[in-house]
C-alpha cells in the first residue's frame, strides 16, 4: 500500500485523477513523438488530427505502458515529477477508481503484448496506427490486442479532461525533433467539443417532453419495403405536438433559448441531412437505455457519445437501403453518389456497420440454434455484447470473458465492431456541421438528464 503523500495526491492510499491525469498525457506526448519518429503517424494528420487520431493515440500510449512493464500483476510505471522523487507505479491498490477499469483491461493485453516477437510487437503498432501488419501469421491476435487498447482509448479519448489537454499533445509532437527551444511551424487544429453543462434555462423551464419534442421528428415508421419495420419512439410522427411530418420539412434541432429553429428541407446539404437522420434517433437511443439517462447527470460527455453510437447503429441497421443509400428524416434517400467527396468515407462506414450487425446477428442465431440441439445454454450474443459495451464500457465486456472466457474470439470481433462504431461516433462529432449543434443537442440532453 501506499503511503499518503500531497505531492502525488493520495488519499487512502489511493493516487489523485489529476495524478495519473498529468502522468498519462506525459507518457502520450512522448509516445506520438515516437510514432512520428518511426513514421507509423504522419506529421499531416498530427496536425490536422485527421481520421480516428484521438483513438489512436492514447493506444499508442498503452501499447508504450505495456513494453515499459516489468511487475506481475501488470502495473504502470508513473514518470518521476522531480529528479529525487521515488519511482511510482499504478497498481490496483492504489488506482483511482474511475481508472480501475481502463487498468484491468490494459493488464489483460501485457502478457499477450511482451510475449510477442519484436517484430510482431511492431505488427501490433501498425495496426493500432491504421496500417497493415508486416507478418500475416499473426494478423488474428494482435487485431485483438489492437482492438483491446483501442477500446480502452475510446473511453479516455471521451473524457473532457483528455479533451481540453489532447491539442497541447500533438503540438508537443509536432514540436519534438525540432531545434532546441524552436517552434514547428505546424500548428495543431483539434477544437475540443462544446461544454456540456446543463443550461439554467433547460433544466428550469423545459420538462423532458417538451425537452424531448424540439427534436428531429423520428425516421418514418417504414422508411423502405426492404427494411424492417421500426416502433413507435418517443419521437414517433404520432404524437400531436409533433410539428412536422415526414412528408413535409422537419423543425431542425433546436436550441432550447431559441425562437427561431433552423430547418431541414430537401435542398439541405447532405452533412446536415445526415446529422439530423442520427440526430433524430438520440431520444430513442436514450428510451432504451435507461442507464445512459442515468448517465447524463453523472458523465454528460460519455452519455452523448453512447447516444450517438446507438444513433448510428439504429440507422445503420434500418435506414440503409441495399445500394448503400441512407433514408432519413425526410423519408427520401441519401445515394453515395449525391454525398460530397468528404462525407463518402462516413456514409460507406455507416454501411459497413448495417452490413457487419446484420452479419452478427444472423451468427448469434445460428449459435443459439446450434447451442439450443446441444441442450446447452444460450450466452449473450455478440451483438447484445457490443451493445452493453457502447452503454457500459470495455470494461464490461472483459468482466463478461472472466465469467464465460470461451465467448471470446482471438481476434476479438464483439470488442472490434463496437469500437468501430464509436469511432465513427468519434469522428462524425468532429465535423464542423455536427460541432456547431453539439451545443443545443447538449441542452436538449442536460434536460432530459436534470
Amino acid at each position: 500500500m501506499v503511503s499518503s503523500s500531497p505531492q502525488h495526491g493520495h488519499f487512502n492510499g489511493q493516487l489523485s485523477e489529476q495524478y495519473i491525469q498529468d502522468a498519462f498525457h506525459s507518457y502520450l506526448k512522448s509516445s506520438l513523438t515516437q510514432a512520428k519518429a518511426e513514421r507509423l503517424i504522419d506529421v499531416d494528420v498530427l496536425a490536422s488530427a485527421e481520421g480516428d487520431l484521438m483513438i489512436t493515440g492514447p493506444a499508442l500510449c498503452l501499447y508504450f505502458a505495456a513494453l515499459r512493464c516489468t511487475t506481475n500483476p501488470p502495473s504502470v510505471p508513473l514518470p518521476r515529477t522531480t529528479k529525487t522523487a521515488q519511482p511510482m507505479e499504478l497498481s490496483f491498490e492504489n488506482c483511482p477508481p474511475a481508472f480501475v477499469p481502463f487498468l484491468r483491461v490494459w493488464a489483460n493485453t501485457v502478457p499477450s503484448i511482451q510475449n510477442l516477437a519484436p517484430e510482431h510487437q511492431h505488427d501490433l503498432a501498425r495496426v493500432i496506427c491504421g496500417l497493415e501488419p508486416l507478418h500475416r501469421d499473426v494478423v488474428p491476435i494482435v487485431n485483438g490486442i489492437s482492438a483491446d487498447l483501442r477500446a480502452v482509448a475510446i473511453e479516455i479519448s471521451q473524457r473532457r479532461s483528455f479533451q481540453d489537454r489532447y491539442a497541447s499533445d500533438l503540438q508537443a509532437a509536432l514540436d519534438a525533433g525540432g531545434a532546441p527551444g524552436s517552434a514547428s511551424p505546424r500548428k495543431a487544429s483539434f477544437v475540443p467539443p462544446p461544454n456540456y453543462d446543463a443550461s439554467p434555462s433547460t433544466s428550469s423551464h423545459s420538462s423532458p417532453r417538451q425537452s424531448l419534442e424540439s427534436l428531429p421528428p423520428r425516421l418514418p415508421p417504414r422508411i423502405n419495403s426492404n427494411l424492417p419495420q421500426q416502433s413507435p419512439g418517443l419521437l414517433s410522427p404520432q404524437w400531436p405536438s409533433a410539428q412536422s411530418s415526414a412528408s413535409g420539412s422537419v423543425s431542425s434541432f433546436a436550441s432550447s433559448t431559441s425562437s427561431s429553429p433552423s430547418i431541414l428541407t430537401q435542398d439541405s446539404p447532405a452533412i446536415e441531412f445526415i446529422r439530423e437522420t442520427l440526430y433524430a434517433s438520440l431520444a430513442d437511443a436514450l428510451e432504451r437505455q435507461p442507464s445512459l439517462r442515468r448517465m447524463l447527470k453523472t458523465d454528460p460527455p460519455r452519455a452523448y457519445f453512447g447516444s450517438v453510437a446507438f444513433a448510428i447503429l439504429d440507422v445503420a441497421s434500418n435506414a440503409i437501403t441495399p445500394d448503400g443509400s441512407v433514408i432519413g428524416v425526410l423519408g427520401k434517400p441519401l445515394t453515395l453518389a449525391e454525398c460530397p467527396r468528404e462525407l463518402r468515407p462516413f456514409m460507406t462506414e455507416l454501411a459497413n456497420i448495417g452490413r457487419l450487425a446484420k452479419e452478427m446477428e444472423e451468427e448469434d442465431t445460428m449459435d443459439a440454434i446450434k447451442l439450443a440441439e446441444r441442450g446447452k445454454s444460450i450466452p449473450l450474443s455478440r451483438l447484445d455484447r457490443v451493445k452493453m459495451m457502447l452503454e457500459g464500457g470495455v470494461g464490461y465486456e472483459r468482466g463478461l470473458q472472466e465469467a464465460d472466457e470461451g465467448r471470446r474470439s482471438v481476434e476479438g470481433r464483439a470488442v472490434a465492431f463496437a469500437n468501430k462504431i464509436n469511432a465513427l461516433s468519434l469522428g462524425m462529432t468532429r465535423l464542423k456541421a455536427f460541432r456547431e449543434r453539439q451545443g443545443d443537442v447538449f441542452k436538449v440532453l442536460a434536460g432530459i438528464g436534470s
